[in-house]
């Protein structure tokens, strides 16, 4: 061999070592600026708020968050382009508190319309972990109580329905879990009395899915005779509405 050739050799296995070593270093850059980002999560959100009930709001630039507001009614800000500043709730990864909110007006200025005074309350939040102690409920028939009484807790799949009854002579608001099999046939509707601030949040969220999961409390059955007729299964509390 040449001692050109060999020189060639030498020349181009140098500049394989250096092109990997270059690869290596901006790969471990970008890793540790990926761990970075995922340590120090963003404290400022700005967009326009899609969806707010109760002291939730959710942040179209925020995706992946639910943005609490504590001691405030964010359905004021429904619609509004506004800027957030906060943290994530300690133990509680999808919530975001908001430490300060902004509202952008005609002119494209800011003003301040909240600033938080008081520590945030969960109560009524329902992690992930939690659900998976919701084990599914499935029913067939108006005229099979024993599928849903005595089991507590479950999460069933439906569709909500709002609507009015007539009580005492005047219109009462009531809320529906709408169920049907695996035709699309009517198996019956859940009757609910009451849902969690939440909960109301999340199923408002969702208002444009036609069915999703209720995490709910069943309770005492509707009378059989009413039931035979009118499909109303049971009383239930909602804790939480999702898309799993």
């Amino acid at each position: 061999m040449t001692s050109v050739k060999k020189t060639g050799i030498v020349l181009l296995s140098l500049g394989l070592v250096f092109a990997l070593a270059a690869t290596t270093a901006c790969q471990k850059k970008a890793d540790e600026q990926a761990a970075g980002m995922a340590q120090k999560p963003a404290n400022e959100f700005e967009g326009v708020a899609k969806t707010a009930l109760g002291k939730f709001l959710y942040l179209d630039k925020a995706q992946g968050f639910d943005i609490v507001l504590e001691g405030f009614d964010a359905a004021t800000l429904a619609g509004k382009t506004i800027r957030v500043k906060g943290e994530l709730v300690p133990d509680k990864p999808s919530l975001f508190r908001a430490d300060t909110v902004e509202v952008k007006d005609g002119a494209g200025a800011y003003r301040n319309v909240f600033t938080r005074t008081q520590d945030v309350v969960v109560g009524d939040f329902l992690d992930t972990g939690s659900r998976e102690n919701f084990p599914t409920l499935a029913v067939t028939s108006a005229i099979k109580p024993e599928e849903w009484e005595g089991k507590g807790k479950v999460k069933i799949f439906g569709k909500r329905q709002d609507t009015t009854v007539k009580e005492g002579g005047a219109d009462k608001p009531i809320t529906y879990i709408l169920l049907t099999d695996d035709k699309g046939k009517d198996v019956g509707k859940i009757i609910v009395d009451k849902a969690s601030d939440y909960a109301k949040y999340y199923m408002k969220k969702l208002g444009l899915y036609d069915k999703f999961w209720f995490y709910i409390e069943v309770k005492e059955s509707v009378d059989k005779k009413v039931r035979t007729k009118t499909k109303e299964l049971f009383h239930a509390d909602v804790q939480f509405a999702g898309l799993f």
